[in-house]
């Protein structure tokens, strides 16, 4: 992926294989990354309460 960013549905893949592999704080956090790079607010809930957990993210 060198010289460019990774698509929403790269996120959502990677999201996936991670919650499949047992690591589902890492899912939660490349799941709200494939959210933020989604136009339609219903489809970013969508995907946030496929990959259920809290945000560990920081705000500010």
């Amino acid at each position: 992926m060198a010289g460019r960013l990774p698509t929403r549905s790269e996120y959502l893949d990677a999201a996936q294989e991670m919650a499949a592999t047992g690591h589902p704080t890492l899912a939660r956090l490349l799941a709200e990354e494939a959210a933020d790079r989604t136009d339609d607010p219903a489809e970013a809930a969508r995907i946030l309460r496929e990959f259920s957990g809290r945000s560990l993210r920081r705000e500010g």
